[in-house]
Parts: structure tokens; C-alpha cells; sequence
């Protein structure tokens, strides 16, 4: 069984016991989380489900920053340079559970 949920804008494919990076969530490690908004899901036989009162439950794991990014702006001749880092915060979290109304 899978489900399509929206967290941060974007849309995630999820089953229970995957560890999924989203954008930063609010909640400590080890807090439970709900995602009520849930686009669509497919049950084990291949048959969609009406994701109408649908939710996918999960846990916090940690609360981490991604790798370095080095955003480096140029301009030839005119000896500019300017070099700028940026690590972007993430929630990482397991999804428990995927509930039928």
C-alpha cells in the first residue's frame, strides 16, 4: 500500500517504514506527525481508494542540515567574485502508518 502526500509544497510517494528528508517540520525528535492532506492511494491489489479522510502518520527522527551548497557569482574583467555557502534545514521522518476513513 502506497499514498501520495503534499509536505512543503511538494508531493511525496510514501509506504510505511520509508525515511523521507522534508523541508524543515516543526516538532521534536521522536514527536509523532499527521499528514491530512493526502492526494491519492493504492492498495496492495493495485485498486485506488478514495483518499477522502485519509491520513498518513510518521515520527521525527532528527532535525538536520543538508550538505554545503556553494553558490559562487563571477563577473570576468571586472575582478568581482563573491563566494556564498548555504545548508538548507531539513526534518528527516518515517512514515508509520497509512489510515483509511
Amino acid at each position: 500500500m502506497y499514498a501520495v502526500i503534499r509536505s512543503g509544497g511538494k508531493q511525496y510517494r510514501v509506504t510505511p517504514g520509508d525515511v523521507l528528508n522534508l523541508e524543515k517540520l516543526e516538532g521534536a525528535t521522536g514527536a509523532a506527525l499527521e499528514w491530512n492532506e493526502v492526494l491519492a492511494v493504492r492498495d496492495d491489489h493495485g485498486a485506488w481508494l478514495v483518499p477522502a479522510g485519509a491520513r498518513v502518520t510518521g515520527t521525527v527522527l532528527a532535525q538536520a542540515k543538508a550538505a554545503k551548497v556553494l553558490v559562487f557569482h563571477y563577473k570576468r574583467k571586472k575582478q568581482y567574485k563573491k563566494l556564498q555557502g548555504h545548508r538548507q534545514l531539513f526534518t528527516r521522518v518515517r512514515v508509520d502508518a497509512i489510515q483509511q476513513a
